[in-house]
């Protein structure tokens, strides 16, 4: 049984339902809450996922970010050397995907010469008739730039616990590689 620990950078615009997202999560769906305010500055969360078919886990930091670029100061210390990435944005709101590609600069340059599993993630699927982000757009853009993609409606609680059981099984796929690179190596 292996239990890991990942820095789990969440990041995205303002109001596109990261906190949501990541309350939901730690808290298996519980309930959704109504009313949040604007995150300022950074919350952690923690919570383990299960990697499934095996006795492994993978432990979450989860590092809930404002989307403000006023904190965009603190944001880059607290944001060193993640482990994965989960990005947001509304699927009513083409400037919050359109962000994404700021975001995941910032994000990367945090981890210059690293490979770090990341998923985009577009909310607010529960928004019928207003979708103005296609589906198909957005995946086209995550596998261009080496992200997993998933659409989820944190108010439904439907799908909000699959960025994070990516995030984990890409995770523990790494580990197990750098494993096996190190046993071929002795």
């Amino acid at each position: 049984m292996v239990k890991l620990a990942a820095k789990c950078l969440l990041a995205g615009d303002p109001a596109v339902g990261k906190s949501a997202l990541a309350q939901m999560f730690r808290n298996d769906g519980a309930h959704f809450q109504k009313n949040y305010t604007l995150t300022t500055g950074i919350e952690l969360l923690v919570k383990a996922v299960s990697i499934p078919e095996t006795s492994d886990s993978v432990e979450f930091f989860i590092f809930d970010s404002a989307g403000k670029d006023l904190f965009s100061e603190m944001l880059e210390k607290l944001w060193e050397q993640p482990n994965v990435l989960c990005l947001v944005y509304d699927v009513t709101n083409e400037q919050s995907f359109n962000n994404c590609a700021k975001w995941l600069e910032k994000l990367r340059a945090q981890a210059v010469g690293r490979h770090i599993p990341g998923v985009l993630v577009g909310n607010k699927t529960d928004l019928v008739g207003r979708q103005v982000v296609e589906q198909k757009q957005a995946e086209q853009w995550a596998e261009k730039h080496g992200l997993a993609y998933c659409e989820m409606s944190v108010k439904e609680m439907k799908n909000f616990e699959a960025p994070f059981h990516i995030l984990a099984k890409s995770f523990h796929q790494l580990y197990k590689e750098k494993v096996e690179t190190f046993h071929s190596l002795a």
